[in-house]
This record gives structure tokens, C-alpha cells and sequence, in this order.
């Protein structure tokens, strides 16, 4: 067996390695981290399954490497030019793939291009970095006192602005022709949702990376519409589930060592299969009441 691998085992589930990590302050400045990324994917989450934008999640937190690279190259910080990637990413989404039959071709033609653009950009790198490697895959307990600060303000924003649209977003999200014959700007409000979701996926690479990000932005608001078809309901849950998902991913890895994502990729899957298993069966009670009610004999 893999020494790697026989270490992780050995060490997995050690009580009192993780209480004596948790004193460090960059594992709880990366549990605070996470636990504020979870509260953003877990509100974004049922709105982006919603309006079928899981692919468009998967493209802008990809190209957020872009942006990571043209920054890396240009020597400027390299956080910001995530986000920035992202957002352009999405925005670009909104703009071109507004037809349900052409979304997710333009998505793929878009990213391709992007990740292209990031090996030329990475290639062109002077130095060796593993900011690329880190992009990928995640590296929250990098997070320091700055990263936390601007990440908390970045999310904050997000929040803000997400309660203030929530109510038209959610009816242009449910029945957009519907909505666009009542006045509601249906465009722009999927404008600004494609710039709220392209600064929640920069945000969400540091956790679990740009490969993974869909773990929290997707996988939590897609488990708890299994769950309950109700809106409030769906999004509570859903950030229960991304909360559970980042944070006991965190904690989970601090023993073994072993890459955050791992864990948080694997919560968010088994919540996931969990409520499919029993969804089923609290919705069709919901549906049929009387049948919930036993029968006296």
C-alpha cells in the first residue's frame, strides 16, 4: 500500500490532532472562510440550479485561472484577477447564451478558448509558481488576515445585493416570459446575477479549487430541491448543507493532511445522495397527506 495512503488511514479520525491544529490562527481563519463562502453558495445555489446556470458555474470558476494567470503574468495580485476572469466569464455567459439550446455550446466554446489562453498565459510565466496548482484544486488554509478581510467584504456585498433582487430574480428565474410581460427586467437582473455568481465562484476556488466549485455552489441547492420545493426552504437548506459540507470538510482533512476539497466534494456528494434516497418519499407525503395518516382498525 501507498505510504501516503497509510499514513492518511492512520491518522484519520485523530481527535487530538485536530483540536491542537485548531489552534493555529490560519485553520480558523480557513474555517471562517469557509463557513462564509458556504452562506454565499448556499443563498446563490437554489437560484443558479434554478435558471439551469450549473455548466455556467463550471466555466466561470475554470476561467477564473485566466484571470489568475494574466495577472500572475502582468506581476499584479492574483486574487483579483480571478475574480475578475470569473466575472467577464459569466457576464459573457449572460450576454451570449441567453437561448437554452445555445447556452451550453456557447459556454464550451467560451471556456475552451479561456483555458487556452491560461496555458499560453502560465507558459509565458518567467518563474515557477504552484498558484496554478493551487487555483485548481484549493488551498484555504492559505487564506491570511488580508484574503480573509477582503473575502468576508466581497461576500458581504454579494449577500446585499442578493437580498435586495431576490424577489423579482427568483420570479424571472421561475417563469422569465411571464415575468418580462409584467415589466420586470428580466436582462438586467441576469446581469447582475452573472457578476454575483462570477465573484461567489473566484470566491469559492480558494476552498475546493476551479475544478470543484460546483461541490458548494451546486451540490448543496441541488440535494435540498429533492428536499422541498419551497424557495425560503430550499435556500435554508441549502446553506446548511454547504455550511456542513465546507466546514466538516476542514476539519475531516486537518489530521490526515489530505487536500480540503476531498472532503468537501465527498460530504456534499453523500448529502446529495441522501436526499435523493428520501426525497421522494417527503414529497409524495406532501403531496398526499391523507396517506401519511395511519389507518385505525
Amino acid at each position: 500500500m501507498n505510504q501516503r495512503l497509510q499514513d492518511m488511514l492512520s491518522s484519520f479520525g485523530d481527535v487530538q490532532a485536530t483540536i491542537d491544529l485548531l489552534q493555529y490562527d490560519f485553520v480558523r481563519s480557513a474555517l471562517l472562510a469557509a463557513a462564509v463562502l458556504a452562506l454565499v453558495a448556499g443563498v446563490l445555489g437554489p437560484l443558479i440550479v434554478s435558471r439551469q446556470w450549473s455548466f455556467a458555474v463550471h466555466g466561470s470558476s475554470e476561467l477564473s485561472l485566466t484571470g489568475a494567470s494574466a495577472a500572475l503574468l502582468l506581476g499584479v495580485a492574483v486574487g483579483p484577477g480571478a475574480i475578475v476572469g470569473s466575472v467577464l466569464a459569466a457576464v459573457v455567459f449572460a450576454l451570449l447564451g441567453n437561448r437554452a439550446r445555445e447556452r451550453d455550446s456557447t459556454i464550451g466554446v467560451i471556456m475552451s478558448f479561456g483555458l487556452g489562453l491560461s496555458v499560453l498565459f502560465l507558459w509565458l510565466y518567467p518563474g515557477r509558481t504552484g498558484t496554478s496548482f493551487s487555483l485548481l484544486v484549493g488551498q484555504i488554509v492559505g487564506v491570511g488576515t488580508s484574503e480573509l478581510t477582503s473575502l468576508i467584504v466581497a461576500a458581504t456585498i454579494v449577500l446585499i445585493v442578493s437580498v435586495f433582487i431576490y424577489r423579482p430574480l427568483l420570479y424571472a428565474s421561475t417563469d422569465p416570459e411571464v415575468a418580462a410581460a409584467r415589466g420586470v427586467p428580466v436582462r438586467s437582473l441576469g446581469l447582475v446575477f452573472a457578476v454575483l455568481v462570477g465573484v461567489a465562484c473566484a470566491l469559492g476556488v480558494q476552498i475546493v479549487g476551479a475544478l470543484l466549485v460546483l461541490s458548494l455552489l451546486i451540490t448543496p441547492a441541488a440535494a435540498a430541491a429533492r428536499l422541498t420545493a419551497d424557495p425560503v426552504r430550499t435556500t435554508i437548506l441549502a446553506i446548511i448543507f454547504a455550511e456542513v459540507a465546507a466546514v466538516g470538510g476542514i476539519l475531516l482533512s486537518l489530521a490526515p493532511g489530505v487536500p480540503v476539497s476531498t472532503f468537501v466534494t465527498t460530504i456534499s456528494f453523500l448529502i446529495y445522495l441522501i436526499c435523493r434516497m428520501v426525497g421522494p418519499r417527503l414529497m409524495n407525503r406532501r403531496r398526499d397527506p391523507v396517506a401519511a395518516v395511519p389507518v385505525k382498525g
